[in-house]
Parts: C-alpha cells; sequence; structure tokens
C-alpha cells in the first residue's frame, strides 16, 4: 500500500520554522488554502496548497512572504528529494534560473558605483581578450552594459538548456561564439542595440564576460563576496557546479511528469543568466535591501540613487536593469521569473511600501507559483495586484464526441478524449479539463491562451489559439 505523505511533510514544515504569532499563523494557513488561478468562475472554489501539489505533481514548494520590510514568514513543504526522503526546508536550495539576472544587475551596478564601469559606454572598451564582433546588423551602434541589462542590445540567444552532470562545460567565450562544447548558438547581433527589449539570455551572458574582466576575478567570487554576502544571501551562490559542501542542501529538479532531471540538475556555466543556486528567504532579504535603499536608506551595497537606475525601465515601461517594472492596480512591483531544467522561480517587490513575496518549485511546471502568489496578495490586501478574468462556465455542450479526436498544427499533435462526462486534453505529462462558456469558446486553469473551436458547416473542424494558430482536426 502507498502511503501518502504530503499531509505529514506539510506538518513538518510548520515546526521547522522560526515561532510566529497567532496572527501570522492564521495568515500562513489563510494563505495555504486561498490558492486561486488567472480566471474564475461561477462554480469556483479556493483551492488548498496540498490539493494544487497533488494537482500539478509537484515535489516541492518554497515560499517567503516579505510585509512591511521583513521576512514575515518562510516556509518549505514536499520533498527536496523524494528518493531520498529529505524535504524542503527554508534552507533548501533551489535553482534561480533567470532570477540570476536580477542580481547579475546588482553586480553590474556596484562596478558603476565605483567608478569601473560606465552604463553607456562600448562593451568592448572592458574586455581585454575576447571581443564582440559587430556586423551591419548593428547599423554601426556600440552596445552597453545598460542595454546588456535591460535586453535592449539587440542580441540573439533567448535562453539556455543547461548541461547534463557528464557534460563537458564551455567556456563562456566559447558559450557566446556558438563554439563545442557548447550546446547553443552564437551571440549575435539580430538588430541595432538600443531600439527595443527583445529577452536575451546571451546578452547578459556577454555582461558577465565583461564583469569578470573588469574584477578580475572568478564570477562566483565576486558576486558572494561584494553582492550576495553584504546583502543577505549568505547560503546563495554563482557556483557552477554547485559546491560539494552544499550537496545536502540542494533541491533535485524533476520533470512535469514527477520523473527526476538526469543527475539531479543542470549545470550552468551561462552563471549569470541561469546559475545562481538560492532560496526565498535569501531572495527575500534582496527584495528588502532593494526597496530599503530605494526609500533612501544608505549603507546597503547599493546607494539610493544607483537603486533608482536599476530600477528605471530603459527603454519601454517595463525593463529596467536586471528587473521587470510591472504596474499593478496603483502599484508598482520590481519582479523576475526563472525556468531552468526541473525548475521554476518568481518574485515580486513593492517599490513602495515594503512588500513581496518569493515562490520556488523543484519541476518544469511552475503554474502553482501564480496561484500561491495571488493567495498571498489577496490575504495580505495588495490592492489591485490580483484581477482574475470572470468567466461564466456552462455544461459541455451536447454530443461531447464533436470535440473529440486529434488536433493537428505543423509537427505537432493534441488529442482531446471524454472521461465522466467532461472533456479532456492530453499534453503528454497531465490531462486539462476543458470548461466551456459558449459552445465553442473554452478555458484551461492550466494555460491562459484564448481558445476557440472552430467550425465548417457546423461540425467542429480545429481549434484556433490566441486569434492565430490553428490545430486542425483530423477525425
Amino acid at each position: 500500500m502507498k502511503i501518502n505523505l504530503l499531509p505529514l511533510l506539510f506538518l513538518l514544515s510548520a515546526s521547522a520554522v522560526f515561532a510566529q504569532s497567532k496572527e501570522v499563523q492564521q495568515k500562513i494557513h489563510e494563505v495555504e488554502t486561498h490558492l486561486s488561478g488567472w480566471v474564475r468562475t461561477q462554480h469556483d472554489q479556493d483551492w488548498t496548497l496540498a490539493e494544487r501539489m497533488a494537482h500539478y505533481r509537484l515535489k516541492g514548494v518554497s515560499i517567503a512572504v516579505i510585509n512591511n520590510y521583513k521576512i514575515e514568514w518562510a516556509r518549505g513543504y514536499g520533498w527536496a528529494d523524494s528518493s531520498e526522503g529529505r524535504p524542503v526546508t527554508t534552507a533548501t536550495l533551489f535553482q534561480a534560473a533567470s532570477i540570476s539576472k536580477s542580481l547579475n544587475g546588482v553586480g553590474a551596478l556596484r562596478l558603476v558605483q565605483d567608478g569601473k564601469l560606465d552604463l553607456n559606454t562600448d562593451v568592448n572598451q572592458y574586455l581585454k581578450g575576447w571581443k564582440f564582433t559587430y556586423d551591419s546588423l548593428s547599423k554601426g551602434k556600440k552596445i552597453t552594459m545598460a542595454e546588456l541589462l535591460s535586453h535592449t542590445a539587440g542580441l540573439t540567444v533567448h535562453g539556455f538548456p543547461g548541461y547534463d552532470i557528464k557534460d563537458s562545460i564551455p567556456s563562456i567565450e566559447q558559450i557566446l561564439d556558438g563554439q563545442r562544447p557548447a550546446n547553443s548558438p552564437r551571440v549575435h547581433a539580430m538588430s541595432e542595440p538600443g531600439l527595443r527589449s527583445v529577452y536575451s539570455g546571451g546578452g547578459i551572458t556577454l555582461s558577465q564576460l565583461v564583469i569578470t574582466n573588469i574584477v578580475g576575478q572568478p564570477y562566483d567570487r565576486y558576486m558572494y563576496d561584494s553582492i550576495l554576502l553584504p546583502m543577505g544571501l549568505k547560503n546563495s551562490s554563482y557556483t557552477q557546479p554547485p559546491s560539494k559542501t552544499k550537496s545536502a542542501l540542494l533541491a533535485t529538479g524533476y520533470r512535469g511528469n514527477g520523473a527526476p532531471i538526469h543527475g539531479k540538475y543542470h549545470i550552468y556555466p551561462e552563471q549569470a543568466a541561469a546559475g545562481l543556486w538560492t532560496n526565498p528567504t535569501d531572495l527575500a532579504h534582496y527584495i528588502i535591501a532593494t526597496q530599503q535603499a530605494l526609500e533612501g536608506k544608505t549603507g546597503g551595497v547599493l546607494s539610493p540613487a544607483i537603486t533608482k537606475i536599476r530600477l528605471t525601465p530603459y527603454i519601454d515601461s517595463n525593463a529596467a536593469l536586471g528587473v521587470f517594472i510591472q504596474q499593478k492596480g496603483n502599484d508598482r512591483y520590481f519582479s523576475h521569473g526563472g525556468a531552468n531544467e526541473g525548475f521554476r522561480s518568481q518574485y515580486y517587490g513593492s517599490l513602495h511600501g515594503g512588500r513581496g513575496v518569493v515562490v520556488m518549485v523543484n519541476s518544469d511546471n511552475g503554474a502553482i507559483m501564480d496561484e500561491i502568489i495571488n493567495s498571498v496578495a489577496t490575504i495580505y490586501k495588495w490592492e489591485g495586484f490580483y484581477k482574475p478574468l470572470v468567466r461564466t462556465e456552462i455544461d459541455v455542450p451536447s454530443p461531447l464526441e464533436q470535440y473529440t479526436g486529434a488536433y493537428v498544427f505543423d509537427k505537432d499533435t493534441v488529442h482531446l478524449f471524454q472521461k465522466d462526462g467532461k472533456v479532456f486534453v492530453d499534453v503528454g505529462f497531465d490531462q486539462w479539463q476543458l470548461h466551456f462558456t459558449s459552445k465553442d469558446d473554452f478555458f484551461l486553469y492550466d494555460d491562459r491562451s484564448d481558445l476557440q473551436f472552430l467550425r465548417e458547416n457546423d461540425r467542429v473542424s480545429g481549434i484556433l489559439i490566441n486569434h492565430g494558430r490553428t490545430y486542425k482536426k483530423t477525425n
């Protein structure tokens, strides 16, 4: 008989954290029992954290909540490694993935503050060996650190897959050149710099090389000594592969179906773009330090003036220097998400008022993160932050067979089937229920896409996704 240990792990997590007042304990309970999604209907009831972890087949979740410029609570849930029987604690380290870019931004701005780097100077001026090759697409414009950090340098390579524990690991120069053993394409211009923000992990990797050339020491050592430790992220590290002394703290990454990543996790030599190992508690210290500097507090890693520069969108209204600025109601938040193989993460910090949240999971499926953040925003009354779309759900139109079958787009095929009077889509690692708002319009709780059935002669002929891509029904 298989025993479900998840309820026990929830109890263990409650006893593994520092003592909290009854009021905070009540808020924790409310957050854990009021998860909600991007859409709500007349039938909706809030989910519990345990229910959603089971729904998404998640092994582990870690959360930290900031209230009034302080970490009000932090908790871990589930398994850091299920085969080893290691539960998630507040000390468990996850791959932060692209959240690494936020702390990299702090590292670069520290050099600006120290007079060692100019945000608007050609980065080749700081590179001592390898140089970026400009071509005609750059139209004579030079790339600057401000453009690299804000994704406005016009460079390629969105993200990186990382390396198996047994793979040969390339140098940063090999990654930028796309030369073996690098497993990603060459980083090059796709447009002139300074036009628009287009996300580029390749550009952030170039910023890593600039930083190491300036400081004359390994990137992970500079970041730990000068940025992480002074900001209170004492358990975090950019070292890749991670130190063996931390092995007992490392979460294992899992696929969406619950299978572990080969070797437990991938290695990311693209440290600035994806290489940070950390936890929500440490990231909460970073958020608080940023908020306090923004409020004028001196003595931190970055001055108030430099912090304002870091949090100011560079070209558009969203992309700042290592962070994204989002308007939520009447308030603005600095934020970043992350997606490595087997890991997902997300944080928000308010520009004013000292509010924030960090959520990390050791899975390829991070859908629960928004649901947790929605719950935090609701329970802590973050006005205007959570605004779900409201839909009126109807019963599945008869006959159900009109919707079932195979739908094809290019080389991709999805299958719809009926079960217990409902229609589901098979997404490989899971089965998602279709919720109808008319005979042709439907939504998925697990995916925010705009979805609609198409018809020919009143027969279902396909599915239109986001008013663009069409999957054609084959039977």
